[in-house]
């Protein structure tokens, strides 16, 4: 049973925006655990700190663990305005040590570069029928890559593939007869980024299970390719806030100044 607490005004029981409350927690759920796990990684967090990226993710390896293997992220908070097309920034770079995730990827290739793409690993390989399928309605796979002479079929599949970031773009080497290749870097941890509407960009760099030296790597090669991706319109400030964080961890900052320096042209 919950709680007995006052309840929303108007209303004689409790909302669900209520039940989300800490007390209108159920006796005996999880909750209380997960918020003492939280405090206690927060704990560890010098918040007056300015953390080099080795130091924030040594960090976050002490934080209490969970049941399951979290993934880590980097979290960019740039300077930039994305409703400028020449301010966005997008891109792609494969990770020395890979994500610590399986990705599916399909090919739209025929001929030749369908053999090719089998080869190298590619789980589903297809033309005008796997355009047809994913029509139907079928979703299960991670990346998509293509030859320049499919994109025509390709294309259809825009509204379905676009909202979802799924989209083959030669910009991010998913368009490209080199499909082997293409193929090989996906399935070796290659993952891309780009500017919300807000200039936030997440991306994912590994599991909690891979060592600091592999997640510093992994960072720093993220960090890397982003600060490199600074476009020439953008004035001020261009990286303004970067956290390192867990699923169930919270974000330990890292110090922007020091990254700047690193990359100053």
């Amino acid at each position: 049973m919950f709680e007995p607490r006052r309840f929303g005004a108007g209303s004689g029981t409790a909302g669900a925006s209520d039940k989300a409350r800490p007390e209108f927690i159920e006796r005996g759920s999880k909750m209380p655990a997960l918020a003492k796990r939280y405090k206690a990684a927060v704990a560890l967090i010098d918040r007056a700190k300015a953390y080099t990226v080795e130091e924030a993710i040594a960090t976050l390896e002490k934080t209490p663990g969970t049941k399951f293997d979290e993934s880590v992220d980097l979290a960019f908070h740039l300077g930039v305005d994305p409703k400028h097309a020449d301010q966005m920034v997008r891109g792609a770079v494969v990770l020395p040590h890979g994500t610590g995730k399986t990705v599916r990827v399909v090919v739209f290739a025929k001929g030749e570069k369908e053999r090719e793409a089998k080869e190298a690993g590619a789980d589903y390989v297809g033309a005008e029928d796997l355009v047809e399928k994913i029509q139907g309605g079928w979703m299960e796979f991670d990346s998509t890559i293509a030859t320049p002479d499919l994109m025509g079929q390709v294309g259809k599949l825009g509204k379905v593939l676009g909202p979802r970031g799924l989209m083959p773009n030669p910009k991010l080497g998913t368009v490209t007869f080199d499909i082997a290749r293409a193929v090989r870097e996906v399935k070796a941890g290659k993952v891309e980024f780009r500017a919300d509407k807000a200039g936030n960009v997440h991306v994912l760099i590994g599991k909690k299970s891979f060592s600091a030296e592999q997640l510093a790597a992994n960072a720093m090669t993220l960090v890397e390719a982003i600060m490199r991706a600074k476009p020439a319109s953008a004035k001020g400030q261009y990286l303004k806030s970067l956290t390192v964080s867990s699923t169930m961890g919270p974000g330990i900052p890292v110090d922007v100044q020091r990254i700047a320096n690193l990359f100053k042209k």
